[in-house]
């Protein structure tokens, strides 16, 4: 049987929105927003020549949708220069995509309340799919301008070296 810690003291579920996104082993600023990391199933129906009554399932491909970050705009260039190996506007017939290296793996990493490292995933293979620079602008508006990142990637998985945090405790003097 596997063996498992598991905080005793720790009754809720993470929160959502304390979180980091790593590119090359760098914290990115300022990721506001990352979309879910789903994967989906095909399910194959066939059926056996014996029995026309009923179908067996099969499992199909997989497919990992696409991740989306956002973040807001400041003069950090590194989305807009992943962004431009894999089409650079203007760059010269035949060197408009970095074929070497325009894909990435990245790090989700979730923390608990305290600021602690409580989950992490590793994103592999991404390379940007769509690249919003500027929102809409809006000279009546009051919000902060959001640049958008959309990842396409072929699959992730949870980093099991992370391991759950002992966490704080606030002790009275």
């Amino acid at each position: 049987m596997a063996e498992f810690t598991v905080n005793v003291h720790r009754f809720n579920p993470y929160m959502n929105f304390k979180f980091g996104v790593r590119v090359d082993g760098r914290l990115v600023a300022g990721v506001s927003k990352i979309s879910a990391l789903k994967r989906t199933t095909e399910v194959v129906p066939h059926r056996h020549g014996g029995d026309p009554s009923s179908s067996r399932k099969s499992v199909g491909r997989t497919e990992y949708d696409a991740v989306t970050l956002e973040r807001g705009v400041t003069h950090d260039e590194a989305f807009e220069r992943w962004a431009n190996k894999v089409w650079n506007y203007g760059s010269g017939l035949g060197a408009e995509s970095s074929l070497r290296d325009f894909r990435k793996d990245i790090v989700i990493e979730v923390y608990n309340e305290a600021g602690q490292l409580a989950i992490a995933y590793k994103v592999y293979r991404c390379w940007v799919s769509e690249f919003q620079a500027l929102p809409e602008l809006d000279a009546n508006a009051n919000a902060v301008a959001i640049q958008t990142l959309k990842l396409e990637n072929e699959g992730w998985e949870r980093d099991y070296t992370v391991s759950e945090p002992t966490e704080p405790s606030y002790v009275e003097p």
